[in-house]
């Protein structure tokens, strides 16, 4: 019996229309286009505006899209997972919602939160079940609403995050293409430099906690950007050389938007040029577990049938991985 590849089939993404500028930014807390260009690589952000309007609102309109370029009906799809931070409510799972919105009602669901790595744990868990031999059409999709537990007094954080969804269809395939690899990684220590610090069962909400502002992103940057240089290189290159690659073997590098230096240096490290780096932190920001489905749907165009791709994170937890893919269609 040949063995069972996870492949991407398509790709879609939904980003709201309202930018917010570094200009804009600066009218609300000390800082500039210049600082948050230099620091960290940012022009600009999107931002999800209205009333009750949540992670699910932009998931959907990713799975939807997803769906139409597929060519697959709602009924079809046997798997749904959501990987986010920013979840609409505690329960029910937004995964669930996103279901209910596109009318997947086939389909089980679930989310699923590794921070920033979100999507590479959603996509390398999403392959497992596609590999079992059970289910056909599993959906991934990171979709966060980041704005909404952003502090936009703190000068350190506000400027890093936006709002946005992208979301994949895997399926399976006995050719040699799709998810080929992964490493992934969590170090619970990290928590202490990157998290939401009241809301959980731990410290739930009260006056107080809303008072002192802890239901906002707290990180140490130093700390963060550290630990994100060295695993995010080394991760990515511990794959390369697993693989016998070489930069010359690689089409393309897909790291997490956080940081341009971070991406950089991790680039840096695998010996790649930049052409081969897909960057638009410079538009979206960080879109935590949608970054990486972000730039394979922009690049999607450009990619081809048999191109070995690299994606890496790294995110609150620590988490961190890389996941070696063989794209698996040309371009349409």
């Amino acid at each position: 019996m040949s063995k069972i590849n996870a492949v991407i089939t398509g790709v879609g993404a939904y980003v709201p229309d309202y930018i917010l500028t570094n200009d804009e930014l600066s009218t609300m807390v000390d800082t500039s286009d210049e600082w948050i260009m230099t620091r960290i690589g940012i022009k600009e952000r999107r931002i999800l505006k209205g009333e009750g309007l949540g992670s699910s609102e932009l998931g959907v309109k990713a799975v939807n899209q997803l769906l139409e370029k597929t060519g697959t009906s709602p009924e079809e799809v046997d798997l749904v997972i959501c990987a986010t931070v920013t979840p609409d409510m505690q329960f029910p799972a937004t995964a669930n919602i996103i279901s209910d919105k596109a009318g997947i009602n086939n389909a089980f669901s679930f989310d699923l939160n590794a921070g920033c790595s979100g999507f590479l744990f959603a996509l390398a868990t999403g392959s497992k079940y596609i590999q079992s031999g059970m289910y056909k059409k599993v959906v991934i999709v990171g979709a966060e609403k980041m704005s909404s537990i952003v502090d936009y007094t703190d000068r350190q954080t506000c400027p890093i995050f936006g709002d946005g969804s992208a979301a994949v269809m895997l399926e399976p395939t006995t050719e040699e293409v799709g998810v080929m690899d992964e490493m992934l990684h969590t170090a619970g220590f990290g928590r202490k430099h990157l998290h939401q610090k009241a809301g959980g069962s731990c410290k739930p909400a009260s006056h107080e906690t809303v008072d002192a502002r802890e239901h906002f992103i707290y990180q140490e940057g130093n700390h963060v950007f550290k630990h994100a240089v060295s695993n995010m290189a080394d991760v990515s290159v511990e794959m390369m050389e697993k693989h016998n690659m070489t930069a010359d073997d690689l089409a393309w590098l897909v790291p997490h938007q956080a940081n341009n230096r971070i991406i950089e240096a991790t680039a840096k490290r695998m010996g790649l040029a930049k052409e081969k780096v897909m960057i638009n932190i410079e538009k979206y920001g960080n879109t935590t577990s949608a970054t990486i489905p972000l730039c394979l749907w922009e690049w999607e165009d450009q990619l081809k049938k048999g191109d070995n791709i690299i994606l890496s994170g790294f995110g609150a937890g620590f988490t961190w991985g890389s996941i070696l893919l063989k794209w698996g269609y040309d371009p349409k």
